[in-house]
C-alpha cells in the first residue's frame, strides 16, 4: 500500500514520516523488543506488520541467535508492512546501563519487554532514565521468592509511580491479554453495562492439542511458580487466600463448552482490586486432569523447587530449572497445535433496578495464529496486545505520561484496535451473543479503593 493510502485507512493517528501532513514531534519511534520467546516472536511480527508508524524494530535478548531467528521469520512470512530496519542484539537485561546504552543507540522510544519476569525492575528502570516508554505482559518477580504479599503491583512497579510521573515516562503495566485486555474488558463493563458490579470473574479456557506428553504454553519456570504457592483471590473487599486447586468451577464457554477451572491466583487481580471498587474478583484457570496429575507429582517430588539442591556427583542444580530445560520450548508446540482459547471476563451486578450478568470474550484459532505468524495462540494472544498499546502510545491515544495499569485508559480504542489486529471482542448477556459495541464509549471515573 502506499504511504498516502495507508495515511488515510489508518485507524490510527499517526505522526509516521510516511505521512507528512502530522505533527512531527507528537509520535514516539522505533521500537526495542527485549525477550525472544514465543510472545516476543508475536510481537516482533505485529509489530514488522506496522513499522510505518512504529519505525525500527530492534530485538534483544542474551541469546543473538534466537533474536536473529525472529527476523528471520520475519522475513521469510513477509510480515513488514514496508522497507526498514530490523536488527538483533545481545543483552543481558539485567544490567540496567546495558539497557540503556541500546535504547540509546537504537533511538528507541517504545520499549516492549516480553522477556522473563525476573527482568522487569531492570528494564523499566532503563526507560525511566532513557524517557522511552515502557510496556510489558507480566507482573515482576524476584527469583528469590514466590508468591509475595498482595497487592503484588505494590511489592515492586508501583514503588516507580513517582519515578515515572516526574519523568514523563509513559509505562504501561501488565498489557497482554491476561493480564490486560481482561482489564480493559472490566473497565468497558464496569463503564458502559452496569450501575453496580458486585463480581468479576476471570476465566481462562485452553482448547487446544499441541500433541505432547507434557507441555507449558508458556515459561515453564513462572508458569510453575504461578502455582506452587497460595492463591490469593478478592472476595468481600479483601484478600483471601486459598490452595491450588482448591476451588473448582465448571463454565459453558463459547465455542470451547463446558470446562472445568480451578481458581488460580495471578496478576490482574492485584491491580483491578484497587482500581475498581469492585468487591469480589477472581481468577479461574482451566486444567486438564492430566496436568494436574503431572503438577502433582512434580511438586510432590521437589521438582518444582527453586532452592539449590546438590545431586551425588557434587553440581548443585535448581530442581525447577532443571525441569524447565527438559520440557519443550513453548514456541516449538505452535506447528502441531490445534484447537481454540476461550478467555472471558464475567461481570455481575445491577442495570436499571434489575440483576445483570455479562460476558465479554474472545476467542482465538491455535492454526489461525500458525499460519498468520507461526505462533500459537497462547503467545499470539499474549503478543498482539502489547503492540496495540504500541501503536496506541505512538499515536499519542495512550501515552499518559506516567504508569498505568490497563483498566487506568479508555479501554475503547484499545478494544477496537485489538479487532483489526486480530483479536476480535464479543459479548453475551440475555440478549445474545454479539460483536462488543463500542459506540460513545468513553472513560468514565471509577472507584478505587487505597493500596
Amino acid at each position: 500500500m502506499a504511504a498516502s493510502a495507508w495515511c488515510a485507512s489508518s485507524p490510527l493517528k499517526t505522526t509516521s514520516p510516511a505521512c507528512p501532513d502530522q505533527k512531527e514531534n507528537s509520535v514516539k519511534r522505533n521500537v526495542l523488543i527485549i525477550g525472544a520467546g514465543g510472545v516476543a516472536h508475536v510481537v516482533a511480527h505485529k509489530c514488522a506488520q506496522h513499522n510505518l508508524l512504529l519505525g525500527d524494530i530492534h530485538i534483544a535478548s542474551r541469546t543473538f541467535a534466537k533474536c536473529q531467528a525472529i527476523i528471520d521469520s520475519i522475513r521469510v512470512r513477509r510480515s513488514l508492512q514496508a522497507p526498514g530496519r530490523l536488527q538483533a542484539h545481545a543483552l543481558d537485561a539485567l544490567d540496567i546501563e546495558a539497557t540503556k546504552r541500546l535504547i540509546r543507540e537504537t533511538r528507541s522510544q517504545i520499549v516492549i519487554n516480553v522477556g522473563t519476569s525476573f527482568i522487569n525492575s531492570s528494564v523499566l528502570a532503563a526507560c525511566i532514565e532513557t524517557g522511552a516508554a515502557y510496556l510489558d505482559t507480566a507482573i515482576h518477580e524476584d527469583p528469590d521468592k514466590v508468591c509475595e504479599t498482595p497487592p503484588w503491583y505494590a511489592n515492586h512497579e508501583w514503588k516507580r509511580r513517582d519515578h515515572c510521573r516526574k519523568a514523563g515516562v509513559t509505562a504501561v503495566l501488565g498489557v497482554g491479554f491476561d493480564p490486560g485486555v481482561v482489564n480493559a474488558y472490566a473497565r468497558y463493563g464496569v463503564d458502559r453495562h452496569f450501575d453496580r458490579v458486585d463480581s468479576i470473574d476471570i476465566i481462562d479456557i485452553n482448547d487446544g492439542r499441541h500433541g505432547r506428553y507434557f507441555a507449558t504454553n508458556f515459561d515453564a519456570e513462572i508458569n510453575f511458580r504461578e502455582f506452587v504457592s497460595t492463591v490469593w483471590s478478592w472476595e468481600q473487599s479483601r484478600w483471601k487466600a486459598s490452595a491450588m486447586f482448591e476451588h473448582r468451577r465448571d463454565w459453558d464457554m463459547p465455542v470451547t463448552g463446558r470446562s472445568a477451572t480451578y481458581l488460580t491466583g495471578h496478576d490482574e487481580i492485584h491491580s483491578l482490586s484497587q482500581n475498581l471498587g469492585v468487591p469480589d474478583i477472581r481468577f479461574w484457570m482451566g486444567f486438564s486432569n492430566h496436568y494436574i496429575n503431572v503438577f502433582t507429582v512434580l511438586k510432590n517430588l521437589g521438582l518444582l523447587s527453586i532452592s539449590p539442591v546438590r545431586t551425588a556427583r557434587g553440581q548443585q542444580v535448581v530442581p525447577l530449572e532443571l525441569v524447565k530445560a527438559v520440557l519443550p520450548d513453548p514456541a516449538s508446540l505452535a506447528p502441531d497445535y490445534s484447537g481454540k482459547t476461550c478467555i472471558g471476563v464475567l461481570l455481575k451486578g445491577g442495570r436499571d433496578g434489575q440483576s445483570h450478568e455479562l460476558l465479554i470474550y474472545n476467542v482465538c484459532d491455535h492454526q489461525q495464529c500458525f499460519a498468520e505468524v507461526g505462533s500459537q495462540a497462547i503467545s499470539y494472544t499474549a503478543g498482539v496486545p502489547a503492540v496495540a498499546a504500541a501503536l496506541l502510545i505512538a499515536d499519542g491515544t495512550w501515552d499518559a505520561g506516567r504508569m498505568v495499569n490497563v483498566e487506568e485508559l479508555d479501554p475503547a480504542p484499545f478494544i477496537a484496535l485489538l479487532g483489526r489486529l486480530g483479536l476480535a471482542t464479543r459479548m453475551r448477556d440475555a440478549a445474545g451473543d454479539r460483536p462488543v459495541d463500542l459506540r460513545g464509549s468513553s472513560l468514565q471515573p471509577a472507584a478505587a479503593s487505597s493500596v
